[in-house]
């Protein structure tokens, strides 16, 4: 009889499952009324007296160690169920890992960036924090000139020569002390003005500006530039330019396309004329050309600038610029790549 209690600990000990009905199986196979645990005690009585404390403590260890087994079994399967249930099945293969978004200015500047490099212009970039000679001088706006005013400008820590630039013309210096003509190159970038934020106008924003340097360029030669880059860009081919001031180009002209009057949108976004102004441009000013040391004697060029975020409400129909600065993914996933 002790023999037999010994193999049971065995089978015991041994037991594994993770079927809950073979655990309550098992625990009514050894512990239920009819188990096989009240049927060895119920033997007891039978047992010699010189076996019964051996008997006796081999039948206290087979109890204990099934109510341990079923613990541990129960405890085991409840704790697989639970991290399935917050992990989901463990083997099954994974979600797909959503595509995130271009932003919609990074979209119309790369957009603007293809167009160019079509008729040769290439990319240049220069640094946001800039000195007075390279945002202001050598653009044809000495100290105390009142077009200064034009831009009100973020100095850093009140040292009047270095500066947040204001426009990307600065990196067209930059580039014309470096390189001698021709020169064609594009310089998108981000751009600082000390201005109050409103649905129209932001502190922060980008541009594109253009420069093409080489000899016998000519005022026609950049109208007939802008009006390919309106037909690539917005599908316009009816531009006008107006006559205007900008210090570092003379003559100097602003574009505007004839977007139509077909919906009541246009009728709002050209204010009832159906002309909407783009950019800026003009012939470059000698002055700058001389202050990059390009003698305007032999080159002449032509420069033109325009903000992506105000291309990108005209493509996109977005009525407030701040939207492109709160990061709301409403927003952005609007812009989502189709597959």
């Amino acid at each position: 009889m002790l023999d037999r209690v010994k193999t049971l600990i065995g089978e015991v000990g041994s037991f594994e499952t993770s079927s809950k009905q073979e655990i309550e199986d098992f625990r009514i196979k050894y512990l239920g009324k009819k188990g096989l645990l009240n049927a060895l005690f119920a033997e007891f009585k039978n047992v010699a007296p010189e076996e019964r404390k051996a008997f006796g403590q081999a039948l206290n260890q087979l109890k204990d160690a099934a109510h341990e087994k079923v613990r541990a079994l129960t405890e085991k399967l409840d704790s697989n169920q639970e991290q399935t249930g917050i992990y989901g099945d463990l083997t099954r293969p994974s979600d797909p890992i959503d595509l995130g978004a271009r932003h919609p200015i990074s979209i119309v500047r790369n957009k603007i960036v293809d167009i160019f490099s079509r008729i040769g212009f290439t990319v240049s970039e220069g640094p946001e924090i800039e000195d007075d000679w390279h945002n202001f001088t050598a653009l044809n706006l000495p100290e105390y000139h009142p077009a200064r005013d034009m831009q009100d400008t973020f100095f850093i820590e009140k040292d009047p020569d270095i500066l947040l630039r204001t426009h990307t013309s600065s990196v067209q210096v930059r580039y014309m002390e470096e390189h001698q003509p021709p020169i064609r190159t594009i310089s998108p970038g981000r751009v600082f003005r000390n201005e109050d934020i409103s649905a129209r106008a932001h502190c922060i924003f980008h541009q594109v500006e253009g420069l093409y340097i080489d000899h016998d360029v000519s005022f026609a030669d950049l109208k007939q530039t802008l009006l390919y880059f309106t037909r690539e860009m917005f599908g316009k081919s009816k531009i006008r330019l107006r006559p205007s001031y900008f210090p570092f180009t003379e003559p100097s002209a602003e574009v505007d396309i004839y977007w139509g009057l077909e919906s009541e949108i246009d009728h709002k976004i050209t204010k009832g004329t159906g002309w909407l102004e783009i950019m800026g441009c003009g012939m470059v000013d000698p002055n700058v050309l001389k202050n990059a040391n390009i003698d305007p004697e032999v080159y002449s060029g032509y420069a033109f600038g325009m903000g992506i975020e105000r291309i990108a409400m005209l493509l996109y129909q977005i009525p407030d610029i701040r939207m492109f600065y709160e990061n709301d993914v409403r927003f952005l996933s609007q812009f989502t790549p189709a597959l």
